[in-house]
């Protein structure tokens, strides 16, 4: 199976394509961005950043790395890397490899998964984008630096670095989409794959952390600009979390840490086991 990091980058001051050479990303204005000795590429410019260090911090990205790296999501991987490389499968006719972005990857696990599950298939061309240095870093940390799986890039999914129709897919895991940029950087015919929350995704610790749930919000299927819905998945299962470290990792990789009371915490904090439900959706849009 051959994979290879995404290349067709575009500078985040002007728009215009990025060249590599000599460890450096250029474009034709002169704008520069030095690749880091860990293998990532910083294209968030300080005009883009609501904060001085925006999304996760390096304890939420650490957090989140033990949890997944305990295969408690796996099951989200698998059914993610199923239908990414079923689409990638039909594009076997095509020269160029199958390009997929990870916009809002944390630590890269997803497309870690989806490179090992992808063995006889077409070429994949991968790059995993997050607003957070630190959960960037981790991800580069992570990969191979011999021969890299992915292009890691801090950036935001409001200004994406990406040249216009390069994309075969974008995965938005659990992120925050912004509609009009997965559709200017997708090719025509390309795969939207959204993973969300469903009704009692998590229900067990909100119960804990909440005291009382919102009403659950529809579960119709959007209809998205741009796009037409292709098919969707639900994923869900039971997950048995023993000791407080696992729960407080969950807990520490969800919004859930900051919307919740300093009571609701210290609640989940006094748990040393816990069932929780997985429910996630998984649906996937073709742009039109």
């Amino acid at each position: 199976m051959s994979i290879t990091p995404f290349q067709a980058l575009a500078c985040p001051l002007d728009g215009k394509p990025l060249s590599w050479s000599d460890s450096v990303w250029r474009c034709s204005d002169g704008h520069s961005f030095d690749i880091a000795k860990q293998g990532y590429v910083n294209l968030l410019p300080v005009q883009q950043k609501r904060s001085h260090d925006p999304g996760d911090s390096k304890a939420m990205v650490a957090a989140r790395q033990r949890f997944l790296g305990a295969g408690h999501y796996q099951a989200i991987a698998e059914a993610v890397s199923h239908a990414v490389l079923g689409h990638a499968e039909v594009q076997k006719a095509a020269s160029q490899p199958f390009s997929c972005l990870d916009a809002g990857c944390g630590e890269g696990y997803y497309l870690r998964q989806l490179a090992d599950a992808a063995t006889n298939t077409h070429p994949l061309s991968l790059m995993g984008l997050d607003i957070s240095k630190w959960a960037v870093l981790a991800a580069a940390k992570q990969d191979n630096k011999q021969a890299p799986l992915s292009s890691w890039v801090v950036g935001s999914n409001a200004h994406l670095p990406v040249q216009t129709e390069t994309l075969d897919c974008v995965l938005c895991m659990f992120g925050f989409p912004v509609l009009s940029e997965f559709a200017r950087v997708l090719r025509t015919g390309g795969v939207l794959l959204q993973v969300e929350a469903g009704p009692n995704h998590l229900r067990e610790l909100r119960e804990v952390i909440y005291p009382t749930l919102k009403p659950e919000r529809s579960t119709e299927i959007e209809v998205l600009e741009g796009f037409t819905h292709h098919s969707s998945e639900r994923v869900s299962y039971s997950l048995a979390l023993n000791g407080s470290d696992e729960i407080a990792d969950l807990l520490a990789m969800t919004p859930h840490l900051y919307r919740a009371s300093a009571e609701g915490r210290a609640r989940a904090a006094a748990l040393e086991m816990l069932s929780v439900t997985v429910d996630v959706r998984l649906v996937i849009y073709t742009k039109v």
